[in-house]
């Protein structure tokens, strides 16, 4: 039995046997064939399953059938696009992420993203951490983010290294069995020990394609059918003059969460250039902080695969921390 783990393998003149590695564990065999078979149209795709053309174990499937590690998919013979093949003397990718690594097993990876980096590529990054991670690990079989922090905003970000760890944590963060808290400053003073902040949220687009979020009232509640619940437990850790160190508790990731709810409560984030206050952020960044105070600083979640407990903690960054200090000599007991 021969392994495929090219397209170029894939051949319009003979059939292909698939070994399933963990890579595709998980994964529906529409969805994986759609992976193989570059250039493919997905009724094509579906025309060969319907007819028993496509097999796993020598039996037939629909389209929903999940494969498990070691299944065996024949392919008929089929013409797929040509990949370009990869230049083995090409000049090595210089790292950029190997001193923010929180933890790393064979399930998943757990970063300290840096603020001013995006999690992928697009509107008008070309490289994301994603695709500068997958160009530095050009030997992994499967690497994917497993949510998505803002690009001014840093800490803790998981990536799963197998399908199966990406399926867990996905379904971990759908049913709330993750506890990731972020530490934010405030403009304002915030006088509440405890707060926890319900709000529908609507994105929404500026003329120039950037994408917003704003808050749905009551009144507006049924011209919004996409409006979403958004919900934050806001616990006060430290008050200064004029300013609030909040450590944020997420019970749902909406786009731009924290950011919109903070600002709509009257207590934008100090640094944000979206839904902060911008003559605020001027004057700070003539003190050095020229970045927003967003970090996301612990998640506590069970291992994907093993189950244990973990605890990734991404301590507050070097600039933030320094400016913290330049306020506690402001503190008013």
């Amino acid at each position: 039995m021969s392994q495929v783990s090219e397209n170029k393998q894939i051949s319009e003149h003979a059939v292909a046997q698939i070994l399933v590695d963990e890579a595709s564990e998980g994964q529906r065999i529409d969805n994986f064939l759609a992976k193989v078979l570059k250039g493919v149209p997905k009724s094509h795709i579906y025309r060969i399953l319907r007819s028993g053309e496509v097999r796993v174990n020598k039996g037939r499937v629909d389209a929903s059938r999940k494969l498990v590690v070691h299944d065996v998919v024949r392919v008929p013979p089929i013409r797929v696009s040509i990949k370009s093949t990869v230049n083995d003397h090409a000049t090595p990718v210089i790292s950029k992420f190997d001193d923010a690594i929180v933890f790393e097993d064979d399930a998943m990876l757990v970063l300290n993203k840096p603020a001013g980096f995006a999690v992928h590529g697009g509107s008008g990054v070309s490289r994301g951490v994603i695709e500068q991670l997958r160009l530095e690990r050009p030997k992994a079989k499967f690497l994917e983010l497993v949510h998505r922090l803002d690009r001014d905003t840093s800490g803790v970000l998981l990536l799963a290294k197998r399908r199966s760890a990406l399926v867990a944590l996905h379904q971990a963060i759908r049913e709330n069995k993750t506890d990731k808290r972020y530490a934010v400053l405030v403009a304002g003073e915030w006088v509440a020990n405890k707060k926890r902040v319900v709000l529908d949220l609507q994105k929404y687009l500026l003329p120039n394609g950037e994408r917003r979020v704003n808050v749905v009232t009551d009144r507006a509640k049924d011209k919004f059918n996409e409006a979403q619940v958004s919900e934050t437990v806001f616990y006060l850790k430290q008050a200064f003059e004029g300013f609030t160190l909040l450590e944020a508790k997420l019970i749902t990731g909406r786009t731009h969460q924290l950011r919109v709810q903070l600002a709509h409560l009257g207590f934008p984030i100090v640094g944000d250039d979206k839904y902060g206050d911008f003559e605020l952020n001027k004057a700070l960044q003539k003190q050095g902080l020229k970045r927003m105070f967003l970090h996301s600083i612990e998640t506590k979640l069970n291992h994907p695969l093993n189950h244990e407990r973990l605890h990734l903690v991404a301590p507050l960054p070097k600039v933030l921390a320094q400016f913290i200090a330049t306020l506690t000599k402001k503190l008013v007991d």
